[in-house]
């Protein structure tokens, strides 16, 4: 048993550290290396969200799709995290519409 944790651990040490990569409706890959993820279980919108405070970058799980958002201010993260109704302050104030709308990255 010992014996089989040493090599577990060992082999773990020598595994490269690979940063997690997801897919957005946007359709390419966003590295989320610099961001900071959290997942929500007091939601039944929102399963994950991940926010990178320097670029103002966020990126949210919905029905198991990720969505990123742009522009978003660390104030509005914040007050998404500890909102009563994670799911009800998403909707209002973050969800985009339509293309060019609020918080749309290719805008």
């Amino acid at each position: 048993m010992v014996r089989a944790l040493t090599l577990l651990l060992a082999q773990l040490a020598a595994a490269p550290i690979v940063s997690e990569t997801v897919e957005t409706g946007e359709l390419r890959p966003i590295d989320l290396a610099t961001f900071e993820c959290r997942d929500i279980s007091r939601s039944t919108v929102l399963q994950r969200v991940c926010y990178d405070r320097a670029q103002q970058n966020l990126v949210v799980a919905v029905d198991g799709r990720y969505d990123r958002y742009c522009a978003v201010a660390a104030e509005t993260v914040d007050s998404l995290l500890g909102a009563p109704s994670m799911g009800q302050f998403f909707n209002r104030n973050i969800k985009r519409e339509a293309a060019g709308s609020r918080y749309d990255c290719r805008a």
